[in-house]
């Protein structure tokens, strides 16, 4: 893998996955710690951005909000099916319905107690992380679902099997903010840390910029780091270096 890219205060625009990307993953996504540096270290980047720096995460917005209170960046939450440009405004795509795959996840998770059913506002989510041997029985269940309905589809990570939307994905969302200030006209930069993350990976290096996969594992990034902790250093590194004059 290539080394990791420079930024530029004038010429980057960044999106940053969050578990896995600039938090660790813990055993429950309620029980992730946020590195207490992590807000300021997102504040000032934005700022010597423009403002051209974007979440974009599979978490719901409540869901990080409990993590990162009032969180003033841009955002793309759910895998792109919510997103909030640089204005505030939320745009939210349209919610298929969820209850087949809803009722399949909430029995299976009432026969085995160490699974975590998640619903968000447009998907669910089903965790398998306290339970990694019935990673296969949890894929089998909704995938089975997800066949017979095409505005469906099943979305794998790390210990999580998710069903959302078809139509929306973070490749997609990282292309809606590239057509909006201050993003547009810029490079693209997104990190991430899933299969989940490799549509985005493809958007932004069509689009000129640079992929970065944290932490192990197959992907079409050009870059990699191996841990949150050092991507927070490679980003502080980028404010002392290549962001610290506008």
């Amino acid at each position: 893998m290539m080394t990791l890219p420079r930024l530029s205060a004038t010429r980057s625009a960044l999106f940053l996955d969050f578990d896995g990307t600039l938090a660790d993953i813990a055993l429950r996504p309620d029980a992730v710690v946020v590195p207490h540096e992590l807000v300021n270290l997102l504040n000032v980047l934005q700022q010597r951005l423009d403002g051209a720096l974007a979440l974009v995460t599979g978490r719901s917005q409540q869901n990080l909000a409990a993590l990162l209170p009032q969180l003033p960046w841009p955002a793309a939450f759910e895998h792109g099916a919510l997103r909030r440009n640089a204005l505030g405004l939320v745009q939210q795509a349209e919610t298929p319905d969820l209850s087949p795959a809803l009722q399949a996840a909430q029995a299976l998770a009432l026969r085995h107690g160490d699974l975590l059913l998640e619903r968000k506002t447009t998907s669910l989510a089903l965790h398998y992380r306290l339970a990694p041997e019935l990673e296969a029985v949890c894929v089998a269940t909704l995938h089975s679902v997800v066949s017979q309905h095409p505005s469906l589809q099943l979305l794998r990570g790390k210990a999580v099997v998710e069903v959302k939307s078809a139509r929306v994905g973070k490749g997609l969302a990282i292309e809606a903010f590239m057509q909006e200030a201050p993003f547009a006209g810029r490079q693209p930069v997104f990190a991430g840390d899933d299969v989940t993350d490799e549509a985005g990976f493809d958007v932004v290096q069509r689009l000129g910029g640079a992929g970065i996969k944290v932490g192990d594992g197959p992907t079409r990034a050009l870059h990699r780091c191996p841990s949150p902790t050092a991507l927070r250093g490679w980003l502080n590194e980028a404010l002392q270096s290549s962001l610290s004059i506008k």
